[in-house]
C-alpha cells in the first residue's frame, strides 16, 4: 500500500470517528431522556461533558503523538470506545435508573449520567485526530495545515454524524440499536487501521 493510500485511510479513519462522536451525542440526549427528560439541564451537561471529554482527549492524544504516532496505536485508542459504545445499552440505562432513583435534582442528576457515561469513550475519540497528525506528516513544517486538514475532515463527519442520526438512523433503528452500530463502526476502523499498520509494515521492508 503506498504513502498516499495510507494518507487517504487516515483521512477516512477521522471522518468516520468525528460522526461517531456526534451520532453517539445525540443519542446519548435519547438515552438520558427517559429519566431526566429533555430540558435544557440535560442538554447543558451532555453538551459539557462531551466538550469536556475531547478536550481530554485532544490533549491525550497530543501527547501520545509526540511520543510518536502508528496504525497499531491507533487502533488501540479506537478499541476501547469501540467496546464502550458497543455495549453502552447493556449498562447506560441501569446507571441512569440507579442516578434517577437517587432524586439528585434536575440539574445534577443529567450532570451525574453523563459524566458517568459519556467521558471516557469520548475522551477516546478525541485523541484521533491529534493523533494522527504524525500519521500524515512526516515534515514538521506541514504540521500546521495537516492538523488543520484532519481537524476539518473530522467535523465534516461530525456534521454528517448529527444529521445522519438525527434525521435517519434514530427513525430506522431506535436508540439501542443505533448505539450497537456505532460500536460496530468503531471494531471496524480497529481493523482498518491494524490493516494499515501491516500494509506499513510491508512497505518498510520493501523499502
Amino acid at each position: 500500500m503506498s504513502a498516499r493510500y495510507l494518507a487517504w485511510a487516515v483521512y477516512f479513519i477521522t471522518f468516520v470517528s468525528g460522526a461517531v462522536v456526534m451520532a453517539f451525542e445525540i443519542l446519548g440526549s435519547r438515552v438520558l431522556a427517559p429519566f431526566f427528560g429533555n430540558s435544557i439541564f440535560v442538554w447543558g451537561s451532555l453538551i459539557s461533558v462531551f466538550m469536556l471529554g475531547l478536550a481530554a482527549g485532544y490533549y491525550g492524544g497530543g501527547v501520545l503523538s509526540s511520543r510518536g504516532s502508528s496504525f497499531r496505536g491507533l487502533s488501540v485508542l479506537l478499541f476501547a470506545p469501540a467496546l464502550l459504545i458497543s455495549f453502552f445499552p447493556i449498562y447506560a440505562w441501569p446507571i441512569c435508573e440507579w442516578l434517577f432513583e437517587l432524586n439528585l435534582g434536575q440539574r445534577l442528576g443529567p450532570l451525574f449520567a453523563s459524566l458517568f457515561l459519556f467521558t471516557l469513550p469520548t475522551a477516546f475519540l478525541g485523541t484521533v485526530s491529534p493523533y494522527t497528525v504524525q500519521l500524515l506528516v512526516r515534515d514538521h513544517r506541514l504540521a500546521g495545515q495537516g492538523a488543520g486538514n484532519l481537524y476539518a475532515i473530522g467535523t465534516c463527519g461530525s456534521i454528517l454524524g448529527t444529521i445522519g442520526t438525527s434525521f435517519f438512523l434514530i427513525l430506522w433503528l431506535g436508540t439501542k440499536a443505533s448505539m450497537t452500530l456505532l460500536g460496530t463502526v468503531l471494531l471496524f476502523l480497529v481493523v482498518a487501521a491494524w490493516g494499515c499498520q501491516m500494509a506499513a509494515d510491508r512497505r518498510g521492508d520493501k523499502e
